[in-house]
């Protein structure tokens, strides 16, 4: 019994240790967002303008950045294609992916929804200072709620969607 008890406390010790290297690691690589560049004006890839803040007004937005090359990409874009399907507000954003062509098939074949933005040069992600892939962030009314980066869950997505409306 007092093994058991041991091992459960280090097993708690241990994710809780986890959690917060995570969490220290999110808040590390975590792109700072301004204002400014949440009221820009954006350019899908049909060539329609679109403003951030515009498009959070009346619920959460997922801003999903993404790479054709980036493995870790591979596991995420059906869980954010599937959290489309179910109504989740999504702006995808492909990064150094190359021509529209490209990732308009790409985004086609992993069921993304479209159009989204494509950040060619890389231009888009260096001004928004996202270094890596994929990046997830939540917006509502004009405003960032969470900012997230690399691998999550769809239930850690749908968490943070929740979050950003309380």
């Amino acid at each position: 019994m007092k093994r058991l008890k041991r091992l459960l406390r280090e097993g708690v010790l241990l994710l809780l240790l986890l959690a917060s290297i995570l969490w220290g690691l999110d808040l590390w690589r975590a792109p700072k967002l301004t204002d400014q560049m949440l009221t820009q004006s954006l350019m899908d890839m049909n060539g329609e303008s679109l403003s951030l803040q515009a498009i959070s007004q009346q619920q959460p937005v997922l801003i999903y950045v993404w790479a054709t090359w980036c493995g870790v990409c591979k596991l995420t874009t059906p869980t954010v294609a599937a959290l489309s399907a179910e109504g989740v507000p999504v702006l995808s954003v492909a990064l150094r992916s190359g021509d529209d062509d490209r990732v308009t098939e790409w985004m086609r074949k992993k069921t993304l929804p479209q159009p989204g933005l494509n950040d060619e040069r890389g231009e888009l992600a260096q001004h928004w200072g996202i270094n890596v892939t994929p990046t997830f962030v939540v917006i509502y009314r004009g405003e960032v709620k969470s900012v997230t980066t690399g691998w999550s869950s769809r239930w850690g997505l749908q968490l943070r969607m929740w979050l950003a409306k309380q």
